[in-house]
């Protein structure tokens, strides 16, 4: 009923920057805690950051010191700034969220569709 979509993905060589976006659209709902995860070809999904409504932030340890995540909660979209990237930051990244669906009651866990990042070798 929520829907996120993410953009900013592509194709960046080493040591470069892109800054992802993923934004929610819906009626009625209002925003937990939110995350990005991300998935290379033949890995597990893992999480890369998240961030509580509160703001405060959580990084696994390969991209922490290069990867920032932030929201900007009136336009119910999180950002992930990455920086210094390299070769095995290559993955499908996937915004995820917590939806408290205001008219049902309900909290939903939901999930983008996912942009592609490639950083070349």
């Amino acid at each position: 009923q929520v829907q996120l979509v993410e953009s900013g993905g592509g194709l960046v060589q080493i040591g470069g920057s892109l800054r992802l976006s993923c934004a929610a659209s819906g009626s009625a709902f209002r925003l937990g805690g939110m995350g990005w995860y991300r998935q290379a070809p033949g890995k597990q999904r893992e999480l890369v950051a998240t961030i509580t409504s509160g703001g405060r932030t959580n990084y696994t340890d390969s991209v922490n010191g290069r990867f920032t995540i932030s929201r900007d909660n009136a336009k119910n979209t999180i950002y992930l700034q990455m920086n210094s990237l390299k070769p095995e930051d290559t993955a499908v990244y996937y915004c995820n969220a917590d939806v408290w669906i205001i008219s049902a009651h309900q909290a939903l866990d939901t999930w983008g569709q996912g942009t592609l990042v490639t950083v070349s070798s």
